[in-house]
């Protein structure tokens, strides 16, 4: 087994994405960061982070991705990828195409892109993980906060434990990650977890889960989420 770590963070150029490429970098991972634009790139290389030009929304652009890592081996790949949609989150007011590009970029790419490097996954040890939300949680919604988003999050939940449950004789772990209530673009400036606090724990949580094939919807501090 190699000594050293692999990962790709697809969606690596900022906020949460460029800090697991941090915190990875410090723990001794070789990391290779997905950008869509050369801001991106200068951001992940400044981390010492392979940079890679991808567009999630674009199969295409995917299928590019996967050919130029064709002979990557990877104990982590981890899916952050995400838009809030829709300003007013008003199902009623919401146009077909601001639903479609919600759903497709919050929900189904994340799958589709997982499912594009599952045979580069490392057998046994090694995690496929997306990056979700608790307000994804169908269980724990008791309000209509940002319901679009929301429901984009729940069908990305769904999705997640339908290729977990399809992985067949592959033994690799799945996990939905609820990063908290980060202070990023998306998360605000007042949201009571720091970029830093956050990833440290996800990261924490990616190696002690690495191995149990155990697929979950967990949050940065290791807690087990009701789908």
């Amino acid at each position: 087994m190699p000594s050293t770590k692999t990962a790709l963070i697809v969606g690596a150029s900022r906020g949460l994405g460029l800090g697991l490429v941090t915190e990875l970098k410090s723990r001794g991972w070789e990391v290779v960061g997905t950008v869509r634009d050369e801001a991106g790139a200068r951001r992940v290389e400044a981390a010492g982070v392979r940079a890679e030009r991808a567009d999630i929304a674009d199969s295409a652009s995917i299928a590019a991705l996967s050919g130029r890592l064709a002979d990557a081996a990877f104990d982590l790949v981890f899916v952050n990828a995400g838009i809030k949609g829709a300003a007013h989150q008003d199902p009623a007011q919401a146009t077909a195409s601001e639903i479609a590009e919600l759903f497709a970029i919050n929900s189904v790419a994340p799958v589709a892109i997982a499912r594009a490097f599952l045979g580069r996954m490392r057998e046994g040890s090694g995690v496929i993980a997306f990056m979700s939300s608790d307000l994804g949680s169908i269980t724990r919604t008791t309000d209509g906060y940002i319901p679009l988003y929301r429901a984009s999050k729940a069908a990305l939940n769904s999705l997640i434990r339908s290729f977990a449950a399809e992985l067949g004789g592959r033994r690799v772990t799945v996990l939905a990650i609820h990063p908290g209530w980060v202070r990023t673009d998306m998360g605000g400036q007042h949201a009571p977890v720091g970029i830093a606090e956050s990833v440290n724990g996800v990261v924490n949580v990616l190696e002690t889960r690495a191995g149990t094939l155990r697929p979950g919807f967990v949050d940065y501090t290791g807690r087990e989420l009701a789908w």
